[in-house]
């Protein structure tokens, strides 16, 4: 009687309620009273009898770190977070992993003087902070020589972007740069130049990535910052072209729209956002509280700190100005199979002027095509819609190639002058998406979400059980979900991504063909496969965090990402030398930064279809397909993580609506169980997070033993050393060949050393300022004998 439980509700998730009678074993119905006081019968589910889950007392609500609740389950890690966030404006707690809620609010708790607080500190010292996470990876990395990863995810809206940003600021503000030359500041000004460029406005946020990336900051042997390196994943570059409604188109253009009067912008002919069409389709040109004018000096400041000329930022601006002037191309059909573009047409007067190429072939090569057969090649003219399918298709490589040139060139002025010692990677990617269409694009994003679900799973599950079975010490297996099926049915062979490569292939490859093919070989042989009951040209993937629909639709054309040859001939014999540099690169083999494909399909919208692609021969630069590049990108991704040590930083979005500090409950449980929060508190909880092995240990302990407690064998030594010092037995096991702690343990250990240093430290310096002032008071001495036997005389 009055236990205090928890029980399911639709609206609340989880709901208070008071036992009001004593509960006996074989009881069918529980009788309840809620917190508003309504009494209830609450009935248990006869297969399982399963009780509803206990209330924490209400002197361990608002814990900072979740593992040290009594009861740890989904109601009370929602009601923590809720109570620390709404009561407590705190966004910070810790389960393991941090997890971080959106405030959609700027908080007064990331100034140096709060970076200098949580210098040095150890993780459970201080309240939960991204600082706390960052300064964890920083000092791993001095002491177990050993690379770091920070692994930012989160839905979109969720602040992945700000917290990877002040992971970085943190780094660059405690480590400080080994040269004069600043680099912490180079790394810090990346962030604008890429953020202009690959963000964007869309529906569930107002500074939105459109681009996956991973940042690996570079230090020397004292561990000062001595560079950085960018690899970047899956732009979205449909959006060059479209945009739906209430979105925008990225930033950077609407900084020069709004820049457009400065007498340095006068020849690219710019006006207002509205006037062109690759910006005004969202109808939504203006931020609130953002002056896109003034992020335009902050964009201009930021390259010119990474070297970046005037002379190229000038071509940089030129090429963006023209991609806008070639949406506003316009094209009369002719007939059914044919075009042109009006004569003298003005827009595409300015492009080819900024662009440097002649208006004649360019008005050629947009209305018409090149085709090559084994005997012959002939010129065929193309209707209205492929032509401006193919005008669309150029705007995109042109940006793409544009974004990849800045990336290379901020990466150039980031590269380490001296050799790198260790690196910490900060990885900010895109999340789950799934969203009322779903195409190519959410298909890849899901792809890359189920390969870091997986790592994060080995990591935090599979090792941590295989490494307490190795050890030889006492531990329940706990069941948890392993996605591997679902990446095999993605990228094994005759997987999701081998078939639609295959049909790619085809002469009269289509995506209704490719979804024919799917059904015939996954259909009711893989349990995570479905068909959707009324379309024939779906198919729905069972993920780790939901179902998803993907339409085939698209599928094929933005693997294939081709863009006509000719077109970009064009461009290439261009008189101006920035436009032929962009394209340069494209023979040598792909590198993972184009792993680009068209684009997001947002929400119900369909995106243009890109131009078709040539029959027979396709470019040679184009043989890899956009979903090969991506898994191999995504393999070396993989690979590169699995050699670092990772640090999860889990990004909870509390409301869709932007608004500060509310909470919804659905929302919130929602993305918690599909990050893995739930399943990582369960694990954590009930197992020894810190290990070493004896020599480890020996080696960082060894001051706290006396001369006589070390003996030939290291294990008995350590054994004997630790049951003086931690006299609980349950916070540690001794396994076969490491030491295992309960969280909290190697903190205290730590300031115990910390104090014995400290102590020698101080005896050191009494002893040695003791001789410097004997030695001073025998010289005075020996002085003053000397001056009082003159003066006696």
């Amino acid at each position: 009687q009055y236990a205090r439980v928890w029980i399911p509700d639709p609206d609340e998730v989880w709901k208070s309620a008071e036992l009001l009678k004593d509960y006996k074993p074989g009881d069918k119905v529980l009788q309840l009273r809620l917190e508003e006081g309504k009494d209830l019968e609450y009935s248990l589910d006869p297969k399982t009898k399963e009780l509803p889950p206990l209330r924490n007392p209400d002197i361990l609500v608002g814990e900072n770190d979740l593992t040290a609740l009594s009861y740890l389950h989904e109601p009370a890690v929602l009601h923590n977070l809720k109570v620390r966030f709404i009561d407590s404006k705190l966004i910070y707690t810790y389960c393991i992993v941090l997890v971080a809620i959106n405030p959609y609010e700027q908080l007064p708790i990331y100034g140096e003087d709060i970076i200098n607080a949580y210098s040095g500190q150890n993780m459970g010292d201080m309240d939960p902070h991204i600082f706390a996470v960052a300064e964890e990876a920083y000092k791993q990395m001095a002491r177990d020589e050993r690379n770091q990863s920070i692994i930012v995810s989160g839905e979109s809206g969720a602040g992945k972007t700000v917290s990877a940003k002040y992971a970085m600021r943190y780094f660059a503000t405690v480590s400080g740069s080994a040269s004069e030359a600043n680099v912490e500041e180079k790394v810090l000004a990346s962030n604008p130049i890429m953020e202009s460029i690959g963000n964007a406005k869309t529906t569930r946020n107002d500074n939105s990535s459109r681009f996956g990336k991973y940042i690996e900051i570079g230090f020397d042997k004292r561990y000062r910052i001595i560079g950085a390196n960018m690899r970047t994943y899956l732009l979205e570059k449909s959006r060059v072209v479209f945009q739906a409604e209430e979105e925008r188109n990225y930033h950077i253009f609407y900084q020069l729209c709004a820049s457009a009067a400065l007498p340095e912008f006068k020849t690219l002919r710019l006006g207002n956002a509205n006037y062109f069409h690759y910006t005004k389709q969202g109808g939504s040109p203006v931020i609130d509280g953002v002056d896109d004018a003034k992020e335009m000096v902050n964009t201009r400041q930021a390259c010119t700190l990474l070297g970046i000329s005037d002379s190229y930022q000038t071509g940089i601006f030129r090429i963006l100005a023209g991609i806008l002037h070639l949406g506003n191309v316009e094209f009369s059909s002719r007939d059914s199979d044919s075009c042109t573009i009006p004569p003298k047409h003005e827009p595409l007067t300015i492009f080819c002027d900024l662009m440097g190429v002649e208006y004649e072939e360019m008005a050629h090569w947009l209305c018409h095509r090149k085709l090559v057969t084994a005997t012959e090649t002939y010129i065929k003219p193309i209707s209205k819609l492929h032509a401006i399918n193919a005008r669309d298709a150029l705007a995109k490589h042109i940006y793409a190639n544009l974004f990849n040139w800045i990336v290379d060139h901020v990466n150039k002025a980031l590269h380490a002058t001296v050799k790198q010692h260790s690196f910490i990677g900060v990885l900010d990617i895109y999340g789950f998406e799934t969203f009322e269409i779903n195409s190519f694009e959410q298909f890849c994003i899901n792809y890359a979400n189920e390969k870091l679900q997986q790592q994060f799973n080995m990591h935090v599950f599979k090792l941590e059980q295989e490494e307490y079975m190795k050890e030889q010490i006492p531990w329940t297996l706990i069941d948890f979900y392993d996605n591997q099926p679902c990446i095999n049915l993605i990228e094994a062979k005759m997987g999701v991504l081998d078939l639609l490569d295959e049909e790619c292939k085809m002469p009269k490859g289509s995506d209704d063909t490719w979804a024919q093919k799917l059904y015939n070989t996954h259909l009711n042989k893989c349990a995570l496969f479905e068909k959707p009951r009324l379309s024939n040209k779906a198919f729905i993937i069972k993920h780790f965090a939901d179902k998803v629909e993907y339409q085939c639709e698209g599928f094929l054309e933005k693997n294939k990402d081709t863009v006509y040859e000719e077109q970009i001939k064009v461009l290439k014999s261009s008189k101006f030398k920035l436009l032929p540099e962009l394209f340069q690169d494209e023979e040598k083999v792909l590198s993972p930064t184009s792993a680009t494909p068209s684009g997001r399909v947002p929400l119900s919208r369909t995106a243009v279809k890109p131009a078709k692609a040539r029959p027979g021969q396709a470019s040679k630069e184009h043989k890899k397909t956009v979903g090969h590049q991506f898994r191999n990108s995504l393999h070396l991704l993989m690979e590169t993580l699995n050699a670092t040590t990772p640090h999860y930083v889990r990004c909870i979005k509390p409301n869709d609506f932007k608004f500060p500090f509310t909470f919804d409950e659905k929302r919130a449980v929602q993305q918690l169980r599909a990050c893995g929060v739930l399943e990582t508190i369960r694990i954590s909880a009930a197992g020894f997070p810190s290990r070493w092995t004896y020599q480890e240990f020996f080696s960082r302990y060894r001051v706290l033993m006396k001369q006589r407690d070390v003996l030939s064998d290291r294990k008995q030594t350590c054994k004997n050393v630790l049951e003086k010092l931690i006299l609980d037995k349950d916070k540690y096991q001794f396994g076969k060949t490491k030491i295992f702690f309960r969280a909290g343990q190697v903190a205290y250990l730590e300031k115990i050393r910390a104090d014995k240093l400290r102590a020698a430290c101080i005896r050191i310096q009494k002893t040695i300022r003791g001789w410097l002032m004997r030695k001073k008071y025998v010289r005075m001495r020996k002085a003053a004998i000397t001056l009082q036997r003159y003066v006696r005389g």
